[in-house]
């Protein structure tokens, strides 16, 4: 802080001795030390306070950021699994169909089996599918 050096302190010191004398040279410099305390504390409180203002500020500026991501992320979706597990629960109790918030696809109309010939029972379809050949390269229906 200051650049006072040994030298400089000496003459401060006998200049200090003649000026106030020796009988109250050590209350005058007990004095000085208490006021030199006052002062370094007063000025670490007001470091302490200013580190205190900066993070107060940090903090509302990283609650600021976090609003703006919760509002931005409601905003965009519509989430609420809970909300939707609840109301197909309470559907189900109902034995209504369940109403899903997503859109819900048809399933492909299956081709019905044709009936036999005889009239008497319908074939399934799957049993007038082709079979495929063997791969060894064999026509279906040769032995080994």
């Amino acid at each position: 802080m200051f650049d006072i050096g040994w030298g400089e302190l000496l003459v401060i010191g006998v200049v200090a001795l003649i000026a106030i004398g020796p009988k109250e040279l050590p209350g005058v410099l007990r004095m000085t030390g208490q006021w030199m305390g006052k002062i370094r504390r007063m000025a670490s409180e007001f470091q302490d306070q200013f580190r205190e203002a900066m993070r107060e500020a940090e903090m509302a500026d990283l609650k600021k950021q976090v609003d703006e991501m919760t509002s931005t992320a409601t905003s965009y979706t519509n989430f609420d699994p809970i909300g939707s597990v609840r109301r197909e629960v309470e559907n189900l109790i109902k034995d209504e169909p369940v109403k899903s918030a997503e859109p819900t696809v048809a399933p492909e109309p299956t081709a019905a089996p044709e009936p036999s010939v005889s009239g008497d029972t319908p074939q399934p379809a799957a049993a007038a599918a082709p079979q495929p050949p063997p791969a060894d390269g064999r026509k279906a229906g040769e032995g080994a």
